[in-house]
């Protein structure tokens, strides 16, 4: 147990973060690592994206086909992560996306047309992003304990701040010198290594963690989106503190083991009588199914939770992914500018707008960076997590108001400054956090279809406002930037309302909706 251990010195340096117990340094500073590793390989690509499409109008229409994309992808990786244990999954998802980037990289050298190329790649990396960063929390949130992952979590998204600042750094010296293409390889290394990373944590957790439990009711072999399954109570059939047969009964349901056993011998199978209890559970476990089976879309719209926490996910994006539709038509507008007076110093259009956003992105990360090195811990622990909810949105208040009456390019730029680093550091440290008290199959289910479909139905959001403020109302930067202050007001209200149940369930100490 980690009370027994003695604090490493790596212990005593993340304590300058936040509070980390004895044992308990070494694995926060490893899922550091293996985030930044993911985060890295997203920023050195995200740059490419903007390069390839070049295009404001075609960005915010395209965000349908992305919503499309994962309400079919979505159930087909709910079912895989019913039956796959979490390493595999996380091996296969991610081996299959690194792969895409070398594809990616051959075919686009042949010369495909670069609009095709753009649309391609757009629609590509916007479910890649959302599914490899919500698929590793998900792992996190498996291997952390509410109070655990309180005062943890602000190492792991301090990892994930470092691996996006790196990464946008790496692509802003990339482009300019190779071109947009060469990021996807960078991209597919960084996630391979993320990979490796992965897998130790995965064997160092269960090692520490599971040896005393039966082989099937491991990490190892549960599948990621099991039924959640009373640990306590296998441990204490184990030591003999309660009968076995009542554990059993939790496994099999209303099926006894005998009747199992019947069941299967009347298939002329033989069931071996197991000697010890770790032994029993164990023959238990493999006779049934434990895999998690309702549908990840329901599961979410059932929960009230869960439901808000996807609401608030699809306004933060509505406004966040709005506003960055703003400043991308300036962006693309002063590039052309460059291009046509001779002020390009030799680059494209599209090397122009790239290393504007790497710039852009390299900004925003080292100020998130900061935030969530010496800001972030302190807040979730002096002021909690119903209050850390609120800063996000108190500030996009302030960032929209100066841009409706102060509609200046510079104050934009660092308005979305502001905003975009506060998300990803303080923000992105909270929405991982509300996912603490859920069972494993919500974490691994529940918590892809917020992350993806709801974030990205945000973004088709921005596309309808898009075209009917621009088709039917003339809306511009003030418009656009009004608009974003009255669906704030109602963010405000809904982070009110989860932070009112978060800490509900916390107290109460069971999941939400079972």
């Amino acid at each position: 147990m980690q009370s027994d251990r003695r604090r490493t010195p790596i212990d005593r340096a993340l304590s300058l973060i936040t509070d980390v117990r004895a044992g308990e340094g070494g694995t926060a500073i490893l899922l550091a690592l293996n985030i930044f590793l993911v985060l890295a390989a997203y920023y050195v690509i995200k740059p490419v994206r903007e390069a390839l499409l070049g295009d404001a109008a075609v960005k915010a229409y395209l965000y349908t086909g992305v919503v499309v994309l994962l309400a079919l992808v979505v159930p087909l990786y709910g079912r895989v992560a019913g039956r796959m244990p979490r390493r595999r999954l996380i091996n296969v998802v991610t081996a299959f996306f690194a792969v895409n980037l070398v594809f990616f990289y051959l075919v686009f050298q042949l010369g495909v047309p670069l609009f095709t190329q753009g649309v391609v790649f757009f629609l590509w990396i916007s479910v890649f992003n959302v599914m490899v960063i919500a698929q590793f929390f998900a792992f996190a949130n498996d291997i952390y304990t509410t109070g655990e992952g309180e005062r943890l979590f602000p190492i792991v998204v301090f990892g994930a701040s470092f691996g996006a600042v790196f990464g946008s750094l790496m692509s802003r010296e990339v482009i300019p010198a190779f071109g947009v293409y060469l990021p996807m390889i960078l991209g597919a290394v960084l996630l391979v290594v993320s990979l490796v990373v992965t897998n130790y944590v995965d064997a160092r957790e269960r090692r520490l963690k599971e040896a005393d439990l039966p082989d099937s009711l491991t990490t190892g072999m549960m599948p990621a989106a099991s039924q959640e399954i009373p640990l306590d109570e296998v441990r204490a059939a184990i030591t003999g503190q309660i009968p076995i047969e009542d554990v059993q009964r939790t496994l099999t349901g209303e099926i006894s083991l005998v009747d199992i056993r019947k069941a299967l011998e009347s298939d002329e199978k033989t069931v071996v009588e197991q000697p010890d209890a770790k032994a029993m559970l164990d023959a238990t476990a493999r006779e049934v199914d434990l895999s998690g089976t309702e549908s990840p879309f329901k599961m979410v719209f059932k929960c009230p939770y869960l439901l808000m926490i996807g609401l608030l996910v699809m306004l933060l994006n509505w406004v966040n992914s709005g506003g960055e539709i703003i400043i991308t038509d300036v962006v693309i507008a002063a590039a052309k500018r460059a291009v046509e007076m001779g002020q390009a110093g030799g680059q494209t259009e599209g090397q122009i707008i790239g290393t504007w956003w790497a710039g852009f992105y390299s900004a925003v990360n080292i100020v998130g960076l900061v935030l969530q090195l010496f800001l972030v811990s302190r807040v979730v622990k002096y002021f909690g997590v119903r209050f850390s909810l609120l800063v996000l949105p108190l500030i996009s208040l302030g960032a929209y108001s100066l841009m409706a009456f102060y509609p200046v390019l510079r104050y934009m730029q660092w308005a979305k400054v502001a905003e975009n680093s506060a998300d990803y550091s303080l923000n992105n440290t909270v929405r991982q956090i509300l996912f603490l008290p859920c069972t494993r199959e919500q974490k691994y289910k529940a918590k892809q279809v917020i992350d993806s479909f709801f974030h990205r139905a945000g973004d088709v959001l921005v596309s309808v406002t898009f075209f009917v403020g621009t088709t039917f109302f003339a809306m511009e930067t003030k418009g656009f930037a009004s608009l974003n202050i009255g669906l704030v007001l109602i963010w405000l209200v809904l982070a009110v309302l989860i932070g009112r149940e978060y800490k509900r369930l916390v107290t109460s100490g069971n999941p939400p909706c079972v």
